[in-house]
Parts: C-alpha cells; structure tokens; sequence
C-alpha cells in the first residue's frame, strides 16, 4: 500500500499543483513508483485519459511528470462551473449531472465514495501517492463540507504540507492564521510548511520561520524561489489575469495571434504550443479595445457556449469579429469556439439555455445541436486534402454534434486510438480562411502547428529549424527544470523521513 504525502494551501493559486508535479518527478527520479491524486479538482482545463475518462488537465500533467499515464482515479471528481452556482459534475470521468451549490452538497457522501474507491485502488499500484488539497482547509464556511482537504487526508493517512505564496504578502499571518482555524487533530497531521514565489535573500526569513516555528511546532521544509522560465501548464483561469494581454503594433514584427477570453473560456491549455514559439506572440483578448488586427484569430473551448456567444453579442465583439473577418482575416476555432462560427445552435434538451436554440456567427457553414451525453475520447486525425499522411493525436470534449453544409469541407478525419469509429470531424471554408474543429491538443503536434505558423508568415523572415519548437521536448525540459529547481530549495529528505516515519 502506498505511503502519500499531501499538499494542501493557504489559498487558492498558491502553487500547489506545480509542488505536486514536481514531487511526482523528484520521487521518480529517485526510483520510486509515484502518482498525483486529487479528489475534487473544479476546473475548465480537463484532458481525456486514455480509456476515454475526464480528469483535471493539472492531474494529467501531474502523471506525466510521474511518467505514467494519467488516470481517472488521479481526480475521481471534476466540477466543471457552467454559471456562477452551479457546475457539471463528473465522477470517474463520467457526467453524472448539473448541480447547484445545495445539490451537491446533498450528494457529497456519494462522491466520497468515488473517491475513496480511487484512491484505494491507486495506493495499491504505486509506490507514494502525492496528494493536492484544493483552496485553503481554513475556510469556516466551506469546512463541514469539504472532501478535498483534510477529510481526504485523514482517508489517506496523509502527513499534510501547507503550502504558502509569499509573493501575495502577509506570508505569516495566512501560515498562523491557517493553523487557527484548523482542529486540533487536523493540526496534528500537518509536518510543516512550504513558501513559494520568494524573490531576494531567503537568509533574511529567518527570524520569520523560527517564528513560524516557534508558534506551530512545525517546521519550514522549504522556500521555494520565484520562477517565470520554467515552462509548466497552468490551471485555470486565475493565470489569464497576466498572460500576454492587449494589442500588438503592427511594426511589431512578430507573429500576431489574438484568443477570444470568453467568460467561461475552457482548455485554453490548447494555444501554450503556439505561445511558446519564436516569432508568436500570443494575447487573449477581452474586448473590441484589444482586438487589433491579428494575422489569426481563435476562438476558443467554452463550459457555456451560449452564454459566451450572447456575452460577445452584447460586448460588441462579434461586430468586430465579423468585421475582421470581411477585411480578410484568418480565424480558427475550436470545440465551442468551432460552434459559435457556425449559422446556429440547437439545445432541445436545454442543456446550457432556456430558449432552446441561439443565432452563431455564421462564417462556417455549420449548425450544431446539444445532446445529453458528452462525447470523451483520445482520438488519431488526419488533415484532409493534406497529402503528407500525417496522423495527429488529440482528444474531444463535446456535447455538441455538429453537421455541414454545402459551404464547406470537412477539415480532418479522426478516429479512435483504438483504430475504431473513424469519421470526418471539422470544417473550413474553401478560401481556407475560416475553420473549425473539435480536436483539443491540435497545436501540441509539431508539423501542424510549423505549417500553420509557416503559412501566416508568408513573406516573413523564415524560421530556421533550430529555432522550430518541440513542444515534447519543452515539456519534458519543464518537469526537469522544475525537479531541478524545487529540489535546490526544499528538505526533499525530510519530506522522505515524514513518509517513512
């Protein structure tokens, strides 16, 4: 049976799914078998395992700096919010419903047994299981309920780290004031602290850790320093509030790429691949303020595609989108992106409206209908019309069905990675200059996303093939780099003796 250590916070975005993930790959590194769990993940970044489960896009990646495949047992409960109460809510990488805040709290005890059920399983396979809390254990309101936390750490038999963002400011007091509020036998269960984010001279902490110390009994087993070169997948949308924002020049000279920041914006994992290229720069875009004039625009995944699409409505921004599109620009879309460039869509069974059907865009020759069972699988494509047989791995993530019409092509053919139910997915127009897909991790394929890159820059500087990006490559260096970099500043044999003792 395995032996788990738990990282839980002070709050929320305080790094802990980036500490689990580098935990996976220390305890790896040095020969055990090891794999992330997290109970209750609420999240719109999801991956599709491999038997076709969603799970936490952070649990995915988390495994993959374990170096094994991800799992539905790694987050037995997905919450995927598609209003400000309520969320759909996924079991074992199932929809199971819609719920509002009461509703699940009702159903609570039945989710648990999910998870205890997965994690059970899980700590018989592995070596060490590193466990991540979600928010703060701390939250009065919030406790009685809670099954991500200490509930999942008593479950475990967990020794917890809690983990603080000291970039934030008041460092010591969220440390302090977290272990107030805790139960005295919650307490007990925490073997000590992290501090992330630090910048400067960690020597000038010191008389705050004995402090820390002296008030808890529990030690600081690490301060981990700032980083912003280490390439490691974000979360969710907290991380949009600083990424690449606002409008390029055009004497920039790089490469423009602007995504649509919808309000309920999914898997915007999708676009890091381009991101991170030389020559790209990619911003998301709010409002008609920031649109600019991109060499490509996206529109992204969507929890709420009608609700996105009546909010660009309102906002104006779909003038705009429809307006850049009649000057001659170049726009994508994907999963709910790809509906909204469509002529409508149909929700019969009300699954995101109360209307029943919405007006889309209508640059794609397109209409969509909503069903109730979601589509969830790892799938194999090929571009159509390509003529290089490549195949290109993603996975899908829909409720929607979607049909052509006569205006446009299909773009690829996909099938499952087991070979089976092959089909046409996707269209484009025939000038090539609008299309869509249902293909998540598209640009993650290397040739794809040269070639698409290659053609928006024609009549550029050429990108030289020492410059052209392995996203592969980058990953793998990011998980080096980050063990690397956690290692260097953390008691990692102290952390080991907490697990063995």
């Amino acid at each position: 049976m395995a032996k788990a250590i738990m990282v839980q916070g002070t709050g929320s975005h305080v790094g802990k799914s980036v500490i689990v993930a580098a935990l996976c790959r220390i305890f790896r590194r040095r020969g055990y078998s090891v794999a992330p769990f997290k109970a209750q993940n609420m999240a719109l970044n999801s991956f599709i395992t491999a038997e076709g489960g969603e799970i936490g896009r952070a649990q995915a990646y988390q495994a993959e700096a374990a170096g094994i495949p991800p799992s539905v047992l790694m987050n037995p409960v997905l919450l995927k919010a598609n209003s400000d109460t309520g969320a759909q809510v996924i079991v074992k990488g199932r929809v199971v419903g819609n719920m509002g805040v009461r509703e699940y709290h009702a159903y609570k005890d039945e989710a648990f047994s999910a998870v205890r059920e997965s994690y059970a399983e899980l700590a018989r396979a592995y070596d060490i299981i590193v466990i991540e809390g979600a928010g703060s254990p701390a939250e009065i309101n919030l406790k009685e309920n809670d099954i991500v936390n200490m509930k999942t750490a008593m479950m475990a038999g967990a020794k917890v780290l809690i983990a603080a963002d000291i970039d934030k400011g008041g460092v010591f007091a969220s440390i302090i004031g977290t272990m107030e509020i805790l139960d005295p036998d919650e307490r007990e269960m925490v073997a000590g602290f992290l501090i992330n984010k630090f910048r400067g001279d960690a020597s000038l902490l010191e008389s705050g850790l004995d402090f820390v110390r002296t008030r808890t009994g529990k030690p600081v087993l690490g301060v981990i320093p700032y980083f912003r070169d280490i390439h490691i997948e974000e979360e969710d949308g907290v991380a949009l509030g600083d990424a690449h924002g606002g409008a390029i020049s055009a004497d920039d000279g790089a490469l423009d790429i602007a995504v649509v920041r919808l309000g309920h914006i999914s898997n915007f994992t999708d676009f890091d691949p381009l991101a991170r290229e030389s020559g790209v720069r990619l911003r998301y875009v709010r409002g008609v303020e920031d649109f600019g004039c991109p060499d490509m625009l996206i529109m992204p995944g969507s929890k709420n595609t009608v609700s996105d699409l009546m909010e660009l409505r309102a906002s104006g921004m779909e003038d705009a989108i429809r307006s850049y599109h009649t000057s001659g620009g170049k726009v994508a879309g994907i999963c709910g992106g790809y509906q909204m460039l469509g002529r409508a869509v149909h929700d019969p069974h009300m699954v995101e409206t109360a209307s029943g059907a919405c007006d889309g865009m209508g640059l794609l020759d397109v209409e969509t209908t909503l069903h109730k069972d979601k589509v969830t699988r790892q799938v194999s494509a090929c571009l159509k019309g390509d003529g290089t047989g490549e195949m290109l791995t993603g996975y899908e993530i829909h409720m929607g069905r979607t049909t052509l019409g006569g205006g446009v092509a299909p773009m690829f053919f996909v099938s499952g990675t087991d070979g089976a139910d092959g089909h046409d997915d996707g269209a484009r127009t025939a000038d090539g200059r609008v299309w869509g897909t249902y293909i998540h991790g598209l640009f993650e394929n290397d040739g794809f996303r040269h070639a698409l890159i290659d053609r928006l820059s024609a009549g550029r500087r050429p990108v030289s093939a020492a410059e052209r990006l392995s996203y592969a490559r980058l990953k793998e260096d990011g998980f080096e780099r980050l063990a690397d970099h956690v290692e260097k500043s953390v008691d990692i044999a102290g952390i080991l003796d907490i697990l063995n003792a």
